[in-house]
């Protein structure tokens, strides 16, 4: 196994809430909140400590309602302080499912739900301008196959749902990430990548701000939905509400087991690097997060300058993150053997919730009782989302997120489902290495191709150049030739009446070249040079007519 080395020193609680993660090396300082001790009697109780839980907690309490919150740990120490980072559009379901689900219409309209989660996001980094959020702008979508049919019907696809984005070619994509297992991207011009752990923070001084009351180390043992006033009883003390609102994820187990069994756990292993130096930069020139496969595999950034932060090997029974290190780091080499042996400084982990669906859990089970849950992996803007979406519904009576009404609560299958997502995972891994395999080969078919081509037509340019030399015309002087005439001494004159045409041509030739060869017709030669074949004349009618008469005055 290899060796993890740790760079900072963080707490002892710290490091068993969050675990050995960069995340926590690098938090901001916070204040602790004690644990709940008195009863209290409040308008709203949020359980769970995440960022739908905060985000909930902040709103209703800017609208004016009392609100408590119980976290049995940490803030944020679950999926929501552990997760790679990105703030996306969209779902967890792909857009191609969502449309076929539920209609192009309605999945447009759940699609500006869950861009105004990411818009909210931007806004309150922007606001409250917390140290070590670290924004940075952009999400690039990489394929790993020469998909291009494929590739542009979901780029068409997302443009019509309202998703900003930039088609990248092949070259474009290289160009930025030296890689050659790239082909095509999409590049989500809105999406962001932040600090996740250090966002909640800010997310939980806002709503201390704004009146919220947050409590620490305080699970909740057991929930009475029934009545008007819901009573939650805690370790150290009761609290009473008008409403409460389940934020938790898969640890709802303990107090809601049948709640609990809509997900199936899925745990994802997150390495960061030692610095790389220049290198890196030279070597992954995108700034933003970077996705090169579907759900479970190879999501990664570069964080703190000039490490970088890779999440993937998603398994469905969480594992210690140091069996992970060599697998991931050998994904690194694998993408980028230009960065050399990479060695890892954090390793943890992190346990997310997936719906059957791969769509979130909002809405009411029941009078007063309100769920947020069930993110599945995409859960930076549709937490925010989902917890603006019942503070509007609590405080204002919005129906909004009735939207979400076709995606029910599902069992997950248990220990069966947990073993069917496992082999899925393992399934479209294999599959995509099978496809990448696919995809390298047709292009070295194309590339072959290519150069046999050029070395053609290099071969054939280098063929024609010396007969194109030779079939250039010598530069020479004109020169006329004279006409040739008999002399006027071997004319032989006609005086006496000839009997026949052929006694008239006989006539005519020049005296002392009887014995001379004669050329056949078109083949006299002028001082050795071919001469055009002579045309005959035509003879006038009244020749022809004088010597048809000829003839006739000499029969007997």
């Amino acid at each position: 196994m290899e060796r993890v080395s740790q760079s900072f020193l963080m707490s002892e609680p710290d490091k068993i809430a969050y675990g050995d993660s960069w995340y926590a090396a690098t938090m901001a300082e916070t204040p602790p909140r004690p644990p709940l001790s008195l009863d209290l009697d409040v308008d709203v109780c949020v359980i769970g400590g995440g960022l739908a839980g905060l985000t909930a907690a902040r709103e209703i309490a800017r609208r004016g309602w009392s609100v408590v919150l119980l976290e049995r740990g940490r803030l944020a120490q679950g999926a929501s302080g552990r997760n790679i980072g990105f703030v996306l559009p969209g779902f967890g379901a792909d857009a191609d499912k969502l449309v076929t689900r539920v209609g192009f219409e309605r999945a447009k309209d759940l699609w500006s739900l869950a861009q105004a989660g990411l818009d909210y996001v931007r806004r309150t980094v922007a606001s409250e301008k917390a140290a070590g959020i670290d924004p940075q702008n952009g999400w690039l979508y990489v394929s790993k196959k020469d998909n291009s049919d494929e590739f542009l019907n979901y780029v068409a696809l997302l443009g019509e749902l309202g998703c900003e984005i930039e088609g990248w070619s092949t070259e474009q994509v290289r160009a930025v990430l030296r890689s050659e297992r790239y082909f095509y991207a999409i590049n989500y011009l809105q999406a962001l990548t932040i600090h996740p752990l250090n966002y909640a923070l800010a997310l939980a001084a806002a709503a201390e701000r704004d009146g919220a009351r947050l409590f620490e180390d305080t699970p909740a043992l057991s929930i009475d939905p029934t009545g008007v006033r819901k009573r939650i009883v805690t370790p150290g003390a009761r609290l009473r509400a008008d409403h409460v609102v389940l934020c938790a994820n898969v640890e709802l187990g303990g107090l809601l087991p049948r709640l609990a069994a809509t997900l199936v756990p899925m745990t994802s292993y997150v390495i960061t690097t030692v610095p790389l130096g220049e290198n890196l930069a030279e070597t992954v020139g995108y700034r933003g997060g970077i996705s090169d496969s579907d759900h479970a595999d190879n999501h990664y950034r570069i964080v703190g300058g000039d490490r970088l932060m890779l999440s993937g090997r998603s398994t469905a029974w969480a594992r210690d993150a140091r069996h992970y290190v060599g697998a991931l780091t050998g994904d690194i080499k694998q993408t980028y053997p230009q960065l050399g042996e990479v060695t890892a400084d954090y390793a943890w982990n992190g346990t997310l919730g997936l719906t059957v669906h791969r769509m979130p859990q909002i809405g009411e089970l029941g009078p007063g009782v309100w769920l947020a849950s069930g993110f599945g992996g995409h859960g930076l803007n549709t937490t925010a989302m989902a917890g603006n979406l019942i503070a509007r519904a609590m405080v204002e009576g919005d129906q909004t997120w009735r939207s979400f009404t076709p995606f029910e609560l599902v069992w997950a299958g248990g220990v069966c489902g947990r073993a069917a997502a496992q082999a899925w995972v393992w399934i479209r891994r294999l599959r995509s290495r099978i496809e990448e395999r696919r995809a390298k080969a047709r292009e070295l078919v194309q590339r072959q191709a290519r150069d046999l081509e050029a070395a053609r037509v290099a071969r054939q340019a280098a063929a024609e150049e010396p007969m194109q030399e030779a079939a250039r015309p010598a530069p020479m002087a004109e020169a006329s030739v004279p006409a040739v005439a008999p002399p006027a001494a071997d004319l032989v004159p006609i005086d006496e009446p000839v009997t026949s045409v052929a006694a008239v041509a006989a006539a005519a030739l020049p005296a002392g070249r009887d014995d001379e060869p004669r050329q056949e017709e078109g083949a006299a030669q002028v001082h050795g040079s071919p001469a055009k074949p002579r045309r005959k004349k035509r003879r006038s009618g009244a020749k022809r007519r004088a010597e048809q008469g000829a003839s006739q005055d000499i029969k007997p």
